[in-house]
């Protein structure tokens, strides 16, 4: 029988193993990360409205 750290160890990398060859979870989280690119983006402006896709292009162009 395994001990609670080894299952602990298995469990964690077939975790890893899962997302990695996921693209779909790869993909979300780029997905978040421009989202909160693109926020911080419009933050620094004083959220002035009529540049949201303006800020969501160059958040993309920054995690390319």
């Amino acid at each position: 029988m395994k001990t609670g750290r080894a299952q602990n160890k298995t469990s964690t990398s077939s975790q890893q193993q899962s997302s990695a060859s996921n693209p779909s979870a790869s993909n979300y989280k780029t997905a978040e990360q421009i989202a909160i690119t693109a926020y911080l983006k419009a933050q620094a402006r004083g959220f002035e409205p009529g540049h949201e896709l303006e800020d969501w292009l160059a958040a993309e162009a920054e995690h390319q």
